[in-house]
């Protein structure tokens, strides 16, 4: 009789354990799909920079102060890549802020307003930065599942052999909250 409920506790912890580890799994995977979404969303963004500055450059060759910290962002957006998501926010952060400053800079511009290619790129932007949100949140709700996962009891104590870690959320920097200062 002992053996039998020796063998049935075994057992049930034995299930707990997989259980609790395959929940783990789960959410790293979601983790990592999530992070995916954000970077596709973020290359998207980036491969729309280029057009975008092209377009104004011609209307508004005296804002090359402005085109160039555009350029400038991206470029560190893009070198960013490999990054993780606090290194990479920041790069981010820096784009989306002087995408900012280039679009109250262009309000001066009607002509360059009432462009079709340059509004057809400024809705592609519009776009892409609601998707880069939907993702962030996205993204920042599952590791937020994991981290807490990580950290309670019982999975605590599967995640920790089992070398699993808190995951950095994808955060705004303070920056990012403020609008841009134009000067002309």
């Amino acid at each position: 009789m002992t053996m039998i409920v020796l063998v049935v506790v075994i057992a049930v912890v034995a299930f707990a354990v997989i259980g609790i580890y395959n929940g783990l799994v789960r959410l790293n995977v979601q983790a990592a799909n999530a992070w995916s979404d954000i970077d596709v969303q973020l290359k998207r963004r980036a491969d729309l920079v280029p057009n975008l500055v092209s377009t104004v450059k011609g209307y508004a060759a005296h804002e090359r102060g402005t085109l160039d910290a555009v350029t400038q962002a991206r470029t560190r957006a893009v070198a960013a890549q490999s990054a993780g998501p606090a290194e990479r926010a920041v790069a981010e952060n820096e784009l989306t802020t002087a995408l900012r400053g280039l679009t109250v800079a262009v309000e001066a511009y009607p002509q360059l307003q009432a462009s079709g290619g340059f509004r057809d790129l400024q809705a592609q932007l519009a776009t892409i930065e609601e998707a880069v949100q939907n993702s962030r949140r996205y993204y920042n709700a599952v590791v937020r599942d994991l981290n807490t996962a990580i950290s309670t009891i019982p999975s605590n104590l599967v995640a920790g052999p089992m070398g699993y870690h808190e995951l950095e959320f994808f955060e705004a920097a303070a920056g990012e909250r403020e609008l841009p200062k134009v000067a002309f």
